[in-house]
């Protein structure tokens, strides 16, 4: 149950945030440099690195997405009536915690060293 509310939750959440994040971006962009940097130093440091907020805001949607695909596999793989038994399925729910969680931290760790 939990794993099908966060699908849901995640999948809200990313296009809330992404949408809102996107019309500021574009709207700071279109109204020239002073409100494009605002918008960039809400999320950077003053040598172009994520700041606190830009790490917060960058790791959760990451997170959302890692586990919302991973539960969207999850899905899947039941969709086409295997993993139903009880066992296996708090297994694979279990699972796509595990891998969204490492999916995330492998990518923020890749992104971090370039």
């Amino acid at each position: 149950m939990t794993v099908s509310i966060l699908h849901r939750v995640t999948g809200s959440g990313m296009a809330t945030v992404g949408s809102l994040l996107l019309v500021w971006f574009l709207a700071a962009l279109a109204s020239g440099a002073q409100a494009y940097a605002t918008f960039r130093d809400v999320f950077t440091l003053s040598d172009g690195r994520l700041n606190v907020i830009g790490w917060g805001v960058g790791v959760a949607l990451t997170f959302s997405l890692f586990q919302h695909m991973m539960s969207g596999i999850r899905h899947l793989v039941l969709d086409t009536g295997a993993a139903f038994e009880l066992k296996l399925n708090r297994r694979l729910a279990r699972l796509t915690f595990v891998g969204s969680t490492i999916l995330t931290l492998a990518f923020w760790l890749y992104v971090g060293t370039k």
